[in-house]
């Protein structure tokens, strides 16, 4: 397993966007409209979301762990007391599920789509 992403949730997104490009120097390295801006951070991914993007009820910053077992994961995640919140098909990039770990913290697990 990996860190995948880390993101916050932006209300405005924009103001957000040119904070960390003008502020920090972050390079955009992929844009989905005004629904998703990734940056590269030193080899790493930092990312904001829109309200309309984040998954219902999560604020703030969000981690996402990077798995090759979706279901798997997921499986262990209910069996160590963690509550799934819900799960999303990305399409062509993969599914995530958002999970609260026992003492109500929010994160996210990753599984890339599988070509073929």
């Amino acid at each position: 397993m990996r860190i995948q992403n880390f993101y916050y949730v932006a209300a405005d997104i924009g103001q957000a966007r040119a904070f960390y490009e003008d502020a920090l120097g972050l390079e955009v390295k992929f844009a989905d409209g005004e629904r998703w801006i990734q940056f590269s951070a030193g080899g790493q991914n930092f990312a904001l979301s829109s309200l309309a993007e984040a998954p219902p009820g999560v604020r703030g910053g969000t981690i996402v762990f990077e798995v090759e077992d979706l279901a798997g994961a997921l499986a262990r995640v209910e069996e160590a007391g963690g509550t799934i919140l819900g799960e999303r098909d990305m399409g062509g990039h993969g599914r995530t599920a958002t999970f609260a770990d026992p003492a109500g913290n929010v994160a996210q697990l990753f599984a890339r789509a599988t070509s073929g």
